[in-house]
């Protein structure tokens, strides 16, 4: 059995693990760690779970102790000592954080503020996307966990910039994500009388995710991606929606690309490529760990469309998480994973 432990459990990302792992056959939730509540019980905190789970909130050192693979949900900046000290002791190390995603530690001072300390764990760091990365997942021990908005954008590019049926300059991605994606703090845009009834972007074309999303389709392109990206907030508690628009190079149906996504994700047990016609809904995925993807292509103007929905707390965070968790340990990728989206 897989000692798991949770830094950050009180958030809503650490929540959702807490929630995923209780049902996981093979791990169980070995302790919890927050700062805002240490000595509270967890249920305390999250009433849902009252007779579920008694553990009570420790510190980061006991939770280590206790563990063999820590998950952080911790804000940007705070888990690379802790990295460091997984490593020191052996044991596996998940961020769902920033401090691990980003190759350049240049380009991570720049967008997060902070120095990107223990360059040697940053570079035995794997970007856990286990549909494009999984081999290189299985050989790591410290996993930087995707953003959410980068993992909705690269499962909706990369079949398409793999065979380079589209231009990696240019792209465009429309994207609206649910409030829990601003995390458990308090903020005035997320605040109800603000959001509710309500739709706006906001960090136009200044997100931290922008360079996570460049630096991932430049991987699977093998040039040069450019992206402007715009993010939405949308009056829901979950979901995310990415439109991101292609121009499809000379040589290129759609019916040609639909052949690609189906052939690069035929197998793939959490990305689902839907029939002409049907449309993406982030109804479909909630509370799932699926992708669901839809293609289209506008005549006029030579664009190809891609739509890709995820859950930005499973797929988007926790379940990948868990799914990077069975990559490390050598459990089938499915396990723990097997939520079925309600369909209301």
């Amino acid at each position: 059995m897989i000692k798991a432990g949770i830094l950050g459990a009180t958030g809503y990302a650490g929540l959702e693990l807490t929630r995923l792992l209780l049902r996981h056959p093979q791990a169980q939730v070995a302790a919890v760690g927050s700062v805002s509540f240490e000595g509270k019980k967890l249920y305390e905190v999250y009433p849902s779970l009252r007779e579920i789970c008694g553990l009570e909130c420790k510190n980061a050192d006991a939770v280590l102790a206790a563990s063999d693979v820590v998950f952080a949900a911790l804000p940007h900046g705070l888990s690379q000592e802790t990295a460091a000290q997984c490593a020191a002791q052996g044991k596996k190390f998940i961020d769902l954080g920033a401090d691990f995603r980003l190759d350049d530690p240049e380009v991570y001072e720049k967008w997060y503020g902070c120095e990107a300390v223990h360059p040697e764990l940053h570079q035995r760091a794997v970007y856990g996307l286990p549909e494009l990365f999984r081999e290189a997942i299985r050989g790591t021990d410290i996993v930087g966990n995707p953003g959410c908005y980068p993992t909705s954008v690269a499962l909706g590019l990369a079949p398409a910039l793999r065979a380079g049926a589209v231009e990696t300059e240019g792209l465009v991605v429309d994207a609206k994500s649910g409030t829990t994606g601003a995390g458990r703090g308090l903020a005035q845009n997320t605040h109800f009388p603000d959001c509710n009834e309500a739709f706006s972007a906001y960090k136009v074309a200044a997100h931290r995710h922008t360079p996570e999303i460049e630096q991932t389709l430049t991987r699977v392109a093998g040039k040069r991606a450019t992206v402007t990206f715009v993010p939405h907030l949308l009056p829901v508690n979950r979901g995310i929606l990415s439109t991101i628009y292609a121009r499809l190079k000379p040589g290129f149906s759609l019916e040609t690309v639909r052949g690609l996504y189906e052939d690069a994700y035929r197998g793939e047990p959490f990305v689902r490529v839907l029939p002409a016609g049907a449309a993406v809904n982030i109804r479909d995925v909630r509370c799932s760990n699926y992708c669901d993807i839809q293609l289209y292509e506008d005549p006029h103007t030579g664009l190809l469309i891609v739509t890709a929905v995820i859950d930005n707390m499973v797929k988007g965070a926790a379940g990948q998480a868990i799914q990077n968790m069975n990559l490390l340990f050598g459990l089938p990728e499915t396990t723990g994973l097997d939520m079925i989206p309600p369909a209301f």
